[in-house]
């Protein structure tokens, strides 16, 4: 089996990827929507145990698998047929079979852009361990963007597993080298950490969270220190831009929280597939 796909072209090998990456696109606005809930709900637990007040009466704690999708009104399950990735809001023109209430289009959203990105990895890099391990790091990138975004959160319990397999396929090596991939992370986390400090003695706030060291020092695990210098500066510009356009045209105020993580994740994601051609397009240009 793995010798057939080994000789399709990439155009075929992408478009497998993209339909699969609908399906793991589902499954991402699982974790986006309950993980956040499910630590949530643990924090309270421990919590109240902590204080020593009267624990939850919850039957059963949230989980990604239970309960069963459902309307988040009526409470009617989807099944099986109403929970085709894209083609399903298609179908239902957004909205509840039952009591049509509308449907978020951000749930065909993230499927749709799982799809088109996983389709861009495979076309990249082929039939390979880089397709493989890239795709992995394509759905955690998009999770954690989401889930920052609306909770300015990344979680602990996704972000240092995936830091750890970087700094484990370094060993092969497969996107950089082990002294490379140590160096990027420990590189990583200083970086933003003395931003942050800096910042904080300057003028008494935070001026990011403490989650967007631990992404940095995922991405240096993943591709080394020689990609950091873009990553930070692509996240950097792009946030900016992203901060002052909402300053301009929503009238949001200057003490505005934006969350940093999607920006690092997109920049991460760029150097992934284009990181080289980058660099030395950044070189040639400087004559060096």
């Amino acid at each position: 089996m793995l010798e057939i796909f080994a000789t399709l072209p990439n155009s075929w090998l992408s478009s497998i990827g993209g339909l699969f990456g609908l399906l793991v696109g589902s499954f991402l606005n699982v974790v986006i929507y309950r993980y956040p809930v499910m630590m949530k709900h643990s924090w309270t637990v421990q919590s109240r145990d902590w204080l020593d007040l009267e624990p939850l009466n919850d039957e059963e704690p949230p989980s990604l698998s239970k309960p069963a999708s459902h309307c988040s009104k009526c409470k009617t399950p989807i099944t099986a047929l109403q929970n085709i990735p894209l083609i399903s809001w298609l179908l239902l023109r957004g909205k509840c079979a039952k009591c049509k209430t509308s449907i978020s289009i951000r749930y065909p959203l993230v499927e749709l852009l799982t799809a088109v990105l996983s389709a861009v990895v495979v076309y990249k890099f082929g039939f390979s361990l880089q397709a493989g391990l890239g795709l992995i790091l394509t759905w955690v990138l998009v999770a954690l963007s989401f889930i920052d975004f609306d909770h300015k959160l990344l979680p602990d319990d996704i972000v240092l597993p995936t830091m750890w397999l970087g700094l484990c396929i370094s060993l092969l090596p497969v996107f950089a080298s082990t002294s490379d991939s140590v160096i990027g992370a420990i590189i990583g986390y200083l970086v933003f950490w003395v931003v942050f400090q800096l910042f904080l003695l300057l003028t008494g706030k935070e001026g990011m969270g403490h989650g967007d060291f631990k992404l940095m020092a995922l991405l240096g695990a993943w591709f080394g220190w020689i990609y950091l210098p873009q990553i930070i500066l692509i996240s950097t510009v792009v946030g900016s831009i992203v901060g002052i356009g909402l300053m301009l045209f929503k009238k949001a105020s200057a003490k505005l929280a934006i969350p940093f993580g999607p920006y690092i994740a997109a920049a991460g994601w760029i150097a992934m597939l284009w990181g080289n051609e980058i660099n030395q397009a950044y070189l040639s240009y400087m004559n060096l």
